[in-house]
């Protein structure tokens, strides 16, 4: 599991920040969580191949955190995409890109299909072979959802020698591998636990951006590998935080202490401060496993 920071500063771009989006490489699939403007840009500086990203999450409908998509649709009909893109994000997306595309008579030569979210429980998005996706319910001006990334449980690892030991064919290695036992032409039973190898524990990304300070989620991301929280503002602007439904960095660790999560990303700052230093600081009294993102910064998870 791979995170890349694309952007994480709030509101603005500027010439050296980005606003909020990502990219989660997961059992080799490629992820886009949201896409403020200038992610294209980020992609190509950061050698990110766009034909590998086929599902784009979208948290909410501010700008910072969506105005790059309509940009980036029409840069893969440019390079002659073939492959579907999947869209999920709060209901009004679909028509947002929609009109765009058809005032400005650029519709994509791809399947464009939009998934769009109105529910405030978490709810199951995606699901494959290997990972699933759920919403985290977030509070902010305007409908918002966080993203729950979970690996599934892999199949066992074959015990070559113990096979070996056992001469069990080859024919049967899928079957050993999905945790049948085995039955030898004697008749002896040779139980699963002495020819695999438990799996590599399924990792977890939780991603939790923009939000006031809301305990109901604790429950849904309890646990995590990792959590990347928003911490717009340091504690001296608390009352702007909650004014402007934005989370401090002392808050985003209360979150992170509560959740018993692994480790915590901060993020999504506000562009005020001369350091983006200080967000650990006040974040390392409350929760010590701190990162900070940054513009570019990835993360082997």
């Amino acid at each position: 599991m791979k995170l890349t920071i694309l952007g994480c500063y709030a509101a603005t771009p500027r010439t050296f920040t980005n606003p909020t989006s990502q990219l989660l490489e997961i059992k080799n699939r490629f992820f886009l969580i949201d896409c403020g403007e200038g992610t294209q840009v980020q992609l190509r500086k950061n050698k990110i191949k766009f034909s590998k990203i086929n599902q784009i999450f979208i948290s909410h409908l501010h700008g910072d955190h969506f105005y790059g998509l309509i940009g980036l649709i029409s840069t893969f009909s440019l390079l002659n995409r073939n492959n579907d893109l999947h869209i999920y994000g709060p209901k009004g997306i679909k028509e947002i890109i929609l009109l765009q595309l058809r005032l400005s008579n650029s519709w994509p030569n791809f399947g464009l299909h939009f998934y769009e979210l109105e529910s405030k429980e978490s709810e199951l998005i995606y699901e494959d072979d290997k990972v699933q996706v759920k919403t985290i319910p977030l509070k902010h001006r305007v409908y918002t959802n966080g993203f729950l990334f979970e690996e599934k449980i892999a199949e066992r690892k074959l015990n070559v020698e113990a096979v070996r030991h056992y001469q069990i064919e080859k024919c049967y290695f899928q079957n050993i591998k999905n945790g049948k036992d085995i039955v030898l032409d004697g008749g002896t039973v040779v139980l699963n636990n002495l020819l695999t190898f438990d799996p590599e524990k399924p990792k977890s990304y939780a991603f939790c951006s923009d939000t006031v300070y809301n305990e109901a989620i604790v429950p849904i991301i309890n646990g995590v590998d990792v959590l990347y929280h928003e911490a717009t503002f340091l504690q001296s602007e608390e009352q702007l935080a909650a004014k402007t439904m934005h989370t401090t960095a002392i808050e985003a660790a209360t979150i992170a202490k509560k959740a018993q999560v692994s480790k915590l990303i901060l993020g999504h700052y506000s562009t005020r401060y001369s350091t983006i230093d200080l967000f650990k600081a006040e974040a390392a009294t409350i929760f010590p496993n701190v990162l900070l993102a940054d513009d570019g910064l990835s993360f082997d998870l």
